[in-house]
């Protein structure tokens, strides 16, 4: 053999796979409740131009937000229309991710918590969930 490959770097933390633990991955809150789903990834530690010796990069929050329609038809989802749970907030990752935090308590249910006063409150017996 004329080369070996070189001794990867430690990893601290957890290996997460982002296609199979990740993305497309429904959130709940700490009540078990859905808050979205996972679009995509932040990552910090991210040194780009270098491969060989440098640390695996850290996720630093989960993105979710409008990104079907330009996943279809090409362009990039304006950034405030993106919203961002910070990593710190993730209680447990498994076939959902678990966060640590009320869902009420985040930016990302805004526009349910919206339609629900707007809306839904409007229309008579809708005050209160069905029997």
């Amino acid at each position: 053999m004329t080369g070996s490959l070189p001794t990867p770097p430690p990893i601290r933390g957890r290996v997460l796979d982002a296609r199979l633990h990740l993305l497309d991955r429904q959130v709940l809150d700490l009540h078990g409740e859905p808050v979205t789903t996972v679009d995509d990834l932040e990552l910090a530690d991210l040194q780009l131009g270098e491969r060989s010796g440098a640390a695996a990069p850290a996720i630093s929050a989960l993105i979710s937000g409008p990104i079907l329609t330009t996943r279809l038809f090409g362009g990039r989802t304006p950034r405030d229309r993106l919203h961002r749970i910070g990593w710190d907030r993730i209680a447990e990752v498994d076939t959902v991710i678990t966060l640590s935090v009320s869902g009420d308590s985040l930016e990302v249910t805004w526009f349910e918590r919206w339609l629900a006063q707007h809306v839904i409150g409007r229309i008579p017996g809708g005050h209160h969930a069905p029997d």
